[in-house]
């Protein structure tokens, strides 16, 4: 099931396929599923108590958006949450028509000496899909068409590569909540994620929940850092738990929590580096008249890349750590009253 969530194309604004997949599976399980007008997939399991809990994850993934078609047939595009130091002579898939296509650049041989010292800019790259005119490209492509990378999910041991896996993690653990407990809870399946945190915000709005955490992805980084700085979360070593990032200093009886119920189940987790990186909690959390919030995180490499690598014993233990945890959480009801 992770494999076809990653390999789903589902940039930011278009993610259709994404939604259609999670609700053909859940649909036999949640007593109400609601696609809002802004394109957040929320379903409903069991009678609504107080506290009143929603999970959000969300379903978009950092790509490109095609701009402009050259005379020459080669393809403008923007990037949707890219850095261009990862684009260089990548394979891409455009469109609902799945069209191949490679990102390129001048030919080395023909770049001048202080362009072979700078990372090219976005503007500077082009998609080829083999077109030699505009009028042959357009055939294929339009002007606002998404490209997601050309990626083959695999696995190696406790590892998995994949594209995507930021935030088709955090919808896999959602649906595996989903389909094996019974816990009273909203699902939010939410977009726009990486272009602002936008559709979160719209459906807490429409569920008003009590608590609200946000199951996401965060970048691991197993490299040295100066001393008496924070490290970054690494894999294999558990779920990120955090304390605060740009966009939210999460509640603080929900995260001790969390770190309780961890040591008690034996859950293995992290912390993650403060002050780093945003989720849909940033949004959640300032809905109505305020609400308490989380972030529960699974590291992996390379995020917001053509390929990141994860541990399938992170996933497996996020999944622990937000069954055990919000069981922990609906057991201590007279805190949020």
């Amino acid at each position: 099931m992770l494999k076809e969530l990653c390999e789903l194309q589902g940039v930011s604004g278009d993610e259709g396929s994404v939604r259609d997949y999670l609700r053909s599976k859940i649909a036999k399980y949640a007593a109400e599923i609601i696609e809002d007008p802004y394109g957040n997939l929320i379903a409903r399991k069991g009678k609504s108590q107080k506290p009143r809990i929603m999970l959000a994850a969300h379903m978009d993934e950092v790509g490109l958006m095609i701009t402009g078609i050259e005379k020459k047939g080669l393809l403008k595009f923007q990037a949707i949450g890219i850095m261009p130091n990862v684009l260089l002579a990548k394979r891409v898939i455009i469109g609902k028509e799945r069209v191949c296509g490679v990102i390129g650049h001048k030919p080395i041989h023909l770049a001048k000496d202080d362009e072979l010292k700078q990372v090219p800019e976005t503007k500077n790259l082009f998609i080829d899909v083999g077109a030699s005119s505009r009028e042959e490209a357009a055939k294929m492509i339009k002007v606002g068409d998404y490209a997601t990378f050309d990626t083959e999910f695999r696995e190696n041991g406790d590892l998995v590569c994949g594209k995507a896996f930021d935030n088709r993690i955090g919808c896999y653990i959602l649906l595996q909540l989903i389909q094996k407990t019974d816990m009273p809870l909203c699902y939010a399946f939410t977009v726009q994620e990486e272009v602002g945190l936008r559709g979160a915000k719209i459906a807490a709005y429409r569920v008003k929940p009590d608590i609200a955490l946000a199951i996401d992805t965060t970048s691991s980084g197993e490299w040295p850092t100066e001393k008496d700085i924070a490290q970054y979360p690494v894999i294999g070593k558990g779920p990120a738990i955090t304390i605060a990032d740009r966009s939210v200093v999460c509640d603080q009886k929900l995260v001790g929590i969390l770190k309780e119920t961890a040591r008690y189940e034996k859950i293995p987790f992290q912390m993650k580096r403060p002050m780093v990186g945003g989720t849909d909690a940033g949004t959640m959390h300032l809905v109505g008249e305020g609400v308490r919030s989380a972030v529960i995180a699974t590291p992996a490499r390379y995020i917001h890349s053509p390929m990141a690598i994860a541990s399938k014993k992170d996933i497996a233990a996020a999944i622990r750590l937000v069954e055990c945890g919000i069981r922990k959480i609906m057991e201590k009801g007279e805190l949020w009253a």
